[in-house]
């Protein structure tokens, strides 16, 4: 689960994470409240920042700096309700609907730090560069010697010397060295405590008065963690996801819409893959990823072709279903009382294999769903793609 860069500020600061203030705003009439109050405090130089899920937001003209209170409520009428196109977000953009505005920093320097795991290693890793303000993956493509790695037990947690290292590594000294080393900590902190996939920042900066502050936040939140954080799980902002991904979650489907035309309806994510991999070399365009899970029934069959359905280039569908937990008959039910729900329109190919996988087909041949059926997975692909040249 993403979370917008003032969430994540929120998250960061209740660890002890030093981060930029700033004050959200849906509407230009707020945000120049805000630039007033910060006014009266002494900021005389403000940044207003698009809230979308993506990164990017500066390439794509959501970072703005407003030099007086006028010029915040200008730039807030610029980027609130547009459409936002970064690199992130795909040709079609993100509408704006926050706006975050901030004091503008008098920054010596930006550094790159954030906190992940290394599956490969079964270890988390603190990856900090000299290089902030860039991607980090250019700085890797680049000049990946610019990049300081610390790997951490997670079952012993970061040590002092940890922190010590990436704070020397990234050559800080002096008063700016103790800052980033508690930085390091409260930063490691928050990623375990919060149950985060990622906690980055991007740029970790230094001030010309010799503060390290988190100048912007990103933090990715592990879904399957959310039922022990709820007051993480209620930053949620539906408006940045895909519609048919929240209703997929609705029915405990997982669904992850793709760019192609065949749609597909598989059980167990190892499958759906090979199944994809399959459309592509048969000569198709997977439309999505949806894995119906084991326990497939006639309402998340059902739920299942809805969703394929809804999205309009979907001009054949595969399902591919291995019977290992869930049987084959029950899917073939599933279809069947679906298809009396759904008006199935495209070419209908289906594979169902394992246990109860002849029940299934008989169910399948003795109703009057149109549909062709298949054996092995390669043959599957071929109908899919024979179905899509007619």
């Amino acid at each position: 689960m993403k979370v917008h860069e003032y969430q994540a500020k929120e998250i960061l600061g209740k660890y002890g994470v030093a981060v930029q203030p700033g004050e959200v705003a849906e509407s230009v009439d707020a945000a120049v409240a805000s630039a007033e109050r910060m006014a009266a405090e002494g900021v005389a130089l403000f940044v207003v920042k698009a809230q979308i899920h993506a990164g990017g937001r500066g390439k794509g003209g959501g970072v703005k700096l407003a030099k007086n209170v006028d010029e915040v409520k200008e730039k807030a009428e610029a980027i609130l309700d547009m459409q936002l196109v970064t690199p992130q977000t795909g040709p079609e953009g993100q509408k704006v609907r926050k706006i975050l505005v901030t004091a503008a920093e008098d920054i010596a320097h930006e550094y790159y730090i954030g906190v992940t795991l290394d599956r490969a290693r079964g270890q988390n890793v603190i990856m900090a560069s000299t290089e902030g303000g860039v991607e980090i993956e250019e700085v890797a493509e680049a000049t990946p010697e610019k990049i300081v790695k610390v790997y951490v037990d997670p079952a012993v947690g970061l040590r002092s010397f940890q922190a010590v290292e990436v704070a020397s590594r990234l050559g800080f000294e002096g008063a700016a060295f103790k800052q980033t080393i508690k930085f390091v900590r409260a930063l490691y902190m928050a990623y375990e405590e919060s149950d985060a996939t990622i906690a980055e920042i991007n740029p970790l900066v230094l001030t010309n008065d010799g503060r390290v502050v988190a100048l912007d936040a990103k933090i990715n939140l592990d879904d399957n963690a959310m039922y022990r954080q709820p007051d993480l799980a209620e930053m949620r902002d539906e408006h940045e996801e895909d519609p048919l991904e929240i209703e997929a979650g609705k029915h405990d489907l997982n669904y992850i819409k793709l760019d192609g035309n065949v749609g597909c309806m598989v059980n167990g994510a190892g499958l759906a893959m090979g199944t994809m991999d399959l459309i592509k070399l048969a000569g198709g365009e997977p439309a999505n990823f949806l894995d119906v899970g084991g326990t497939a029934n006639a309402q998340t069959v059902e739920a299942g072709f809805r969703i394929i359905l809804s999205d309009p280039n979907v001009e054949a569908i595969l399902v591919n279903i291995f019977g290992g937990i869930v049987r084959c008959d029950r899917v073939a039910r599933g279809i069947v009382e679906a298809a009396k729900n759904v008006d199935i329109t495209v070419p209908l190919i289906v594979r169902l294999q394992g246990t109860n996988a002849e029940e299934g087909m008989a169910i399948l041949r003795e109703s009057d769903v149109e549909l062709e059926s298949a054996i092995i997975l390669q043959e599957a692909a071929d109908k899919v793609t024979s179905a899509l040249r007619k």
